[in-house]
């Protein structure tokens, strides 16, 4: 390589530093997908006990109407590349956010059961949606140097919102005099819970009005200069622009529009490198990372915890995620993907162990012995925290980067459709499963966690570093 061509390939890579705090404000406000992503998903933690109580079901009837909303998940997630393929990902960003607002007001004043979960289905397409289009948007647009930081945003939005949702839930419930159905606003408290989230979703809607669309898909449009604009805008002007773009062109010249068919071959169906997302997908979610989010108040509760306490208990392990989250995007772009997993699968499978350890121990007067008590609350946020800094970052961002361009769409849909398929497979059998026998719950989530170390080991490349060209 000529020394003329290192400079540009450098920077290329680089986004000089004027830019820098343009394209974090751009994968920012893309990210804001990802905080009603975690706040949608985590604030029916607040609401499950006096939904179970208001409308006198049962454990298995309270998880479908808590996990239905993952069936939308895997719909939009499934769904979402090709609508971002076909109008856009900044309009895929605003159908998100009116579908959000839309469900936010209809779970807060439902007028049965059934019309609860079909606002909460609304919500999770709108879920599904965010979690694909948000990666992939922030992958196009970020310059290669900085796209793991970047792309670490979209999890760091999520722990965001689910912290929130936390926080919003235990002040909605002192509110109300530690009472989940009492009276606030003229509603029951966890309505009010419920509808607290039409405020971010009207600011994701008009955050995506202040954001450029992504250069890859305005080259596949043909609306070339706006692409150079945007490039420039984002990696600087001292890139060559044309190489640039050509660059692009010439590696989508060489792909078609990706669709299912293109994701098959090889000997199990889809092609490999699908597989390894897919892989990366469940293995995420059956480690049952959203139980700690979806059924913490609960969890506690069961074993002795009173309202308020569990409440409290659920805002500080979503404070330990953020913590965790927060490491991940120092170490993602300097230690890499892989080795990030690792660490986390050994911490996920000594807090797993710890918590089935404690939750073994037979309840005194409806409670945990102090020391079995304080082992499993100590362990549940070791556990959550080591998933932070490792699969809740690291996923998000290979999911991002991993494929080659001419199936990234269409293998990202279908990886994200599979994990909230995973998460509704926890999710669903979660009350069930703990009715029956807690401990063996948290050893299978154990097992889980222990799998996932020669998983990555042996399918997972790093991509650490790499152009989304250079995926093949």
């Amino acid at each position: 390589m000529t020394s003329t061509a290192q400079a540009q390939a450098s920077g290329a890579r680089t986004a000089h530093p004027e830019h820098l705090g343009h394209v974090i404000f751009i994968a920012a406000a893309a990210a804001m997908g990802g905080f009603l992503f975690g706040y949608d998903s985590s604030v029916i933690n607040g609401a499950v006990e006096a939904i179970r109580d208001r409308y006198d079901i049962g454990s298995a009837a309270l998880a479908q109407v808590i996990a239905v909303a993952l069936i939308g998940c895997a719909i939009g997630a499934a769904t979402a590349g090709r609508i971002a393929d076909r109008i856009g990902r900044i309009r895929c960003m605003q159908i998100a956010a009116v579908l959000f607002t839309v469900s936010a007001v209809g779970s807060a004043l439902p007028f049965a059961l059934w019309d609860l979960a079909f606002w909460r289905v609304v919500g999770g397409f709108a879920i599904g949606m965010a979690s694909v289009i948000g990666p992939a948007y922030i992958a196009e647009v970020a310059p290669p140097a900085y796209r793991g930081r970047l792309g670490s945003f979209q999890q760091a939005a999520i722990v965001v919102g689910i912290a929130v949702s936390q926080l919003v839930n235990w002040g909605i419930l002192n509110a109300a005099d530690g009472d989940q159905r009492g009276e606030l606003m003229g509603l029951e408290a966890w309505q009010v819970m419920l509808g607290v989230m039409v405020i971010p979703a009207v600011l994701y809607g008009l955050l995506s009005f202040a954001i450029p669309e992504s250069p890859r898909y305005l080259i596949s449009v043909g609306k070339h200069e706006r692409a150079r604009e945007i490039l420039s805008e984002v990696e600087g002007s001292e890139i060559d622009l044309d190489a640039r773009v050509t660059e692009i062109e010439t590696g989508m010249h060489r792909e078609e529009k990706s669709s299912f068919k293109d994701l098959l071959g090889g000997s199990f169906f889809f092609k490999p490198i699908v597989w390894v997302g897919i892989g990366l997908s469940v293995f995420q979610q059956f480690v049952g990372i959203n139980v700690a989010f979806y059924y913490s108040a609960t969890l506690w509760q069961s074993v002795g915890v009173d309202p308020s306490d569990s409440f409290f208990y659920s805002f500080t392990t979503s404070i330990i995620n953020i913590v965790g989250t927060v490491i991940a995007m120092i170490f993602v772009d300097r230690v890499g993907r892989r080795p990030l997993a690792i660490i986390g699968s050994v911490g996920m499978v000594v807090g797993l162990a710890l918590e089935a350890w404690a939750f073994s121990s037979p309840l005194v007067d409806g409670q945990l012995p102090a020391t079995q008590g304080w082992v499993a609350l100590i362990a549940a946020h070791v556990f959550v925290l080591f998933f932070a800094l490792s699969w809740g970052v690291v996923v998000w961002v290979m999911l991002g980067e991993m494929f080659p361009n001419r199936i990234r769409a269409a293998a990202l849909g279908v990886a994200a459709a599979a994990q909230w398929i995973a998460n509704w497979a926890i999710t669903a059998s979660f009350p069930s499963l703990a009715d029956w026998n807690l401990s063996v719950t948290y050893v299978i989530y154990t097992v889980f966690a222990a799998l996932s170390i020669p998983f990555v080991l042996k399918f997972v490349k790093e991509t650490k570093g790499k152009r989304l060209e250079e995926m093949g």
